[in-house]
């Protein structure tokens, strides 16, 4: 069985399906190794994929491979992050596939700068510059709606609750033997970075998960109403008006993701009026505030700006988009999609050559992924202790070296304290490895071929390097000035390492 080693094996199908991309990320997940992954009827994650798409000559058959996967629901707060870029800082699947991808496409262009070749790009118009080759597209899949403004869904009279309180959990909570996130070394006596850390704290860094009702379905009732939750199907709320009648309120599913400062909050209203839908949101924390935008918001930008970033911009003509976006079975609307990652971009205007808004087609399968919360309470079993996230993340991309990342409270998964700080800690998906990565790229191109943008002798830091990327830069101004003013700036002073 295949333990993450180097993988190009694409399955040809005669159109792209949601159930078979589905089924392949699926496959994926379950070929890599143990570690880092759910303890079955305890932990549950969340999962996302990119997908290589390449059509055949004909049009009349496609190739599909898994060239990153990820798994995850966490991410540190505000005061974890570090000025080095050595954590990393959003651990949701999401982020986690798009940064694996990153990677990916890192070694396309090495292939390609150094005559190898690549199946992904070829050579385009501008000096230095590369794009697709034809009939190549990428396809992203999560195996729930994103956190954020996708997951507002209204609930129908006709939805069963998708994941029932599990009664059994509180009966037979007890402290497991790796629900600690301080695990002693076997050898050394040093503290260990465990992939189950607690949800109410951690030891170095605080990470926050995903919040008790975003991302899986689960409704969020006041107390006084969870006996009536654990056994109706129905999707309304029974309110009391000022006679003391009881009429019967449509409800939605919430999201943990708080809304930006400055801008509209929640209402928190009964039912539908919950929620402000629409805005952006920030993931949720508990204690500590994160500074990391919602799935959602992310996924959005990605429509307009592509999802290669500012460092690779330098190397390529045209953004990169996905052209499909495949959600796996769980509760799901087609018009919250839509509003959440399409509507609020579509009035972008005036982007630079090379950008432009390209919404991909929103699909949904009827497959649910073995580990989401929903399957995990189905499959508890008494004595196993409370059901909760799983604290680890794993990278898988379809690289040479070095394939498999897993972590835990953003550092490298069982790294010891001491070594917090050093290379060895580092994730692969981090600020300053993919940085070294691309600087790598960068060496590996002959001087000659180097894009123009890159040919400045003041760049030397992550920043300079991202702000000399000037047509991603000028795109991103245009998307924030017209849809999304309240998008937090960065902090310049996290982003100055070599």
């Amino acid at each position: 069985m295949p333990t993450g080693a180097h993988i190009r094996l694409p399955r040809r199908f005669n159109v792209v399906s949601a159930d078979e991309v589905a089924k392949l990320c699926y496959e994926r997940f379950s070929q890599l190794p143990r570690r880092g992954k759910p303890e079955p009827g305890r932990e549950w994650t969340l999962l996302a994929a990119v997908l290589q798409i390449t059509r055949g000559a004909d049009s009349h058959s496609v190739a599909m491979e898994v060239v990153s996967l990820g798994t995850g629901t966490k991410c540190i707060g505000q005061t974890a992050m570090s000025p080095t870029g050595d954590v990393l800082n959003d651990s949701h699947a999401e982020v986690i596939a798009r940064r694996g991808c990153i990677r990916y496409l890192i070694q396309e262009l090495h292939g390609a700068v150094s005559g190898r070749g690549s199946s992904v790009f070829c050579a385009a118009d501008e000096r230095g510059k590369w794009k697709l080759r034809p009939r190549v597209s990428f396809l992203l899949f999560t195996s729930h709606t994103p956190c954020g403004d996708a997951s507002i869904i209204p609930m129908t009279d006709s939805q069963p609750q998708p994941c029932p309180p599990v009664t059994s959990v509180k009966g037979h909570e007890q402290t497991d033997g790796g629900g600690d996130l301080k695990r002693k070394a076997e050898e050394s006596g040093e503290e260990r970075i465990s992939k189950q850390p607690h949800l109410e704290e951690t030891a170095e860094t605080k990470e926050e998960d995903r919040g008790d009702t975003e991302q899986r379905g689960s409704l969020n009732f006041n107390k006084t109403s969870e006996t009536s939750s654990q056994t109706s199907s129905s999707a309304v709320l029974a309110q009391t008006d000022g006679t003391g009648l009881h009429h019967q309120v449509s409800d939605i599913h919430r999201t943990g993701a708080k809304c930006v400062p400055g801008g509209p909050a929640d209402p928190l209203q009964p039912g539908v009026g919950y929620h402000s839908p629409g805005v952006l949101r920030v993931k949720p924390g508990r204690g500590e505030p994160t500074l990391s935008l919602s799935c959602s918001d992310k996924m959005a930008r990605w429509g307009v700006l592509g999802f290669q970033g500012a460092l690779l911009s330098h190397y390529l003509q045209e953004a990169l988009y996905f052209s499909t976006m495949v959600v796996g079975k769980c509760p799901y609307d087609q018009e919250v999609m839509q509003r959440a990652l399409v509507t609020r971009c579509a009035c972008v205007s005036d982007l630079p050559a090379g950008f432009a808004v390209r919404p991909p087609e929103l699909l949904q399968a009827t497959l649910e992924f073995p580990f989401s919360q929903a399957q995990t309470e189905l499959q508890h079993q008494a004595g196993q202790g409370r059901i909760s996230p799983c604290g680890a993340a794993i990278s898988w991309c379809n690289v040479t070296e070095q394939p498999l990342d897993v972590t835990a409270n953003g550092y490298k998964h069982g790294v010891t304290k001491k070594a917090l700080g050093t290379a060895k800690a580092r994730s692969l998906l981090c600020k300053s490895e993919l940085f070294h990565s691309f600087l790598s790229l960068v060496s590996a191109t002959d001087p000659s071929a180097l894009p123009d943008s890159l040919r400045k002798a003041e760049l030397q830091t992550y920043w300079d390097y991202k702000q000399a990327s000037q047509s991603y830069q000028q795109a991103w101004q245009q998307l924030r000035s017209q849809a999304f003013p309240l998008w937090p700036r960065s902090d310049r002073n996290l982003l100055l390492f070599h």
